[in-house]
């Protein structure tokens, strides 16, 4: 038999893979529709200003439970979160108490009465001891951590978005005729926020800045939005103030936990999240973060389309890259000018899993061809060849492509200026392999390049080009 929990009840309650965190059932908001299938409560979680549809099988109550909770999660966060259950829990008894002695003063004042007819004072106050002040759950639990490496950069008010919002104009999109590296492209006539500045995120912003579009954007590292705000993107504090403000959200991050981290962490995407709001994820991650992501966003009423990309920072900057979507058809409909300004083609592959699923096959591939490019170019060496002529050959024969004349040229040089970051592809090729694992598909090609990418990230090869596996070589 389904548990039943009322309104203000305190509870543990457990969202996808994530630990279960303590929290209290609340009235939902009248825009927020209960999803169909299993009862499901309306939680608000403490130590993060978060909210959701949790569904009743993965709610408890929270004293029973709550010693054994405390010894399976020692993070930092949630001991704050734990912190902030005992402030509500101590303010509403000393609400209680106010509200009794309230109630003894009465009587005692009705007594009183009673037996001495004489009435107070015109105009006598009530006195401050008496008056109670209601306790407000936003007051109780915005509890952010400081100098932790997972919060979010707040940038300082002036010119920042919570003004632009207001009179940010809609009809600031460039015309129709509006000529791209990809064609002429008409701008979607909404509001486009995007998250992450990093290798790749930086081109894809310039160029829906440079098609028109009306983009927000937010960085952990604040000095990379300046650039783009100079071109006229709009400033956003924090991810959960972008999501807030804009209509569809971008955003491109280095990993799976990084990922987790801006939806669910504190000021995050899924604070900004409401019926109808749309978020795009272009991360590479492993298809159970996507999927992951995804139930957290439209639990919270809103729209997820999984998008990752395949390329590198000078395709990125060409408008050049590949989108490999998934989720919400519709909403990939919509993404059509966006995907248009920053990529040359676009695949929409079905249901939640399958793009994160074709990208780290792709990326794996890439890694385990770079491996043995490296090994080649470093054989060629030791055999007494000129890599320069190998360079040549390769590039006319049947193997010949823009990859392996870049990648190349890159060993010869020995410059490997961050193109496809080498961490990043290591990244890709272990979660590649731990996917084949899961469905007992035989890697070993790849798990031999994954050996020789974490020999060149001891190397200190990490930020480098991922043609620094070759340093393996030397």
């Amino acid at each position: 038999m389904a548990a039943h929990f009322k309104i203000g009840e305190l509870v543990w309650g457990k969202m996808g893979k994530y630990p279960p965190w303590p929290g209290k059932i609340v009235k939902p908001p009248k825009d927020m529709k209960k999803p169909k299938g299993k009862p499901c409560y309306f939680v608000k979680f403490f130590g993060t200003e978060d909210h959701a549809w949790i569904k009743v099988d993965q709610l408890k109550p929270f004293q029973p439970h709550k010693e054994d909770m405390v010894k399976a999660n020692k993070s930092k966060r949630f001991l704050q979160a734990l912190d902030a259950v005992e402030e509500f829990i101590n303010k509403k008894k000393a609400a209680a108490s106010g509200e009794t002695a309230k109630r003894g003063k009465k009587e005692e004042q009705k007594e009183d009465k009673n037996v001495t007819p004489k009435k107070s004072p015109a105009g006598k106050k009530v006195p401050e001891a008496l008056t109670t002040t209601a306790i407000g759950p936003a007051a109780i639990i915005k509890r952010t951590p400081s100098g932790s490496a997972s919060s979010f950069h707040a940038a300082p008010p002036p010119s920042t978005l919570q003004a632009a919002c207001a009179g940010m104009p809609l009809a600031s999109v460039q015309a129709a005729d509006t000529t791209a590296a990809n064609g002429n492209i008409t701008p979607i006539d909404k509001r486009i926020g995007f998250l992450g500045l990093g290798l790749m995120g930086c081109g894809m912003v310039q160029n829906l800045l440079k098609t028109g579009h009306n983009v927000t954007v937010w960085s952990r590292t604040a000095s990379k939005c300046d650039i783009f705000v100079q071109d006229g993107a709009y400033l956003g504090r924090t991810p959960a103030e972008v999501v807030s403000c804009c209509d569809i959200t971008l955003a491109c991050i280095a990993d799976p936990a990084a990922a987790k981290d801006l939806v669910l962490g504190p000021s995050g995407v899924l604070q900004g999240i409401r019926p109808g709001k749309c978020y795009v994820d272009m991360s590479t991650v492993d298809p159970e973060t996507a999927v992951d992501i995804s139930e957290a966003v439209t639990l919270r009423g809103g729209r997820y389309l999984e998008a990752p990309v395949s390329g590198n920072k000078r395709l990125s900057e060409d408008g050049g890259l590949l989108v490999l979507a998934a989720g919400d058809r519709a909403l990939y409909d919509e993404c059509n000018s966006c995907f248009q300004a920053i990529c040359r083609r676009a695949f929409y592959l079905g249901e939640v899993g399958s793009a994160a699923r074709m990208a780290l096959v792709v990326n794996m591939i890439l890694g385990s061809f770079m491996t043995s490019l490296a090994e080649g170019f470093s054989l060629a060496q030791r055999c007494g060849l000129s890599q320069q002529t190998l360079l040549d050959v390769l590039s006319l024969g049947p193997i010949g492509s823009s990859l392996v004349e870049q990648k190349g040229l890159g060993i010869l040089q020995g410059d490997y200026e961050p193109n496809s970051s080498l961490k990043h592809v290591q990244k890709d090729l272990r979660l590649a392999i731990a996917m084949g694992d899961m469905l007992h598909q035989q890697t070993p090609v790849a798990a031999a390049a994954n050996e020789m990418f974490k020999k060149a990230k001891s190397l200190d090869q990490s930020e480098n080009d991922m043609a620094a596996v070759y340093r393996v070589y030397e």
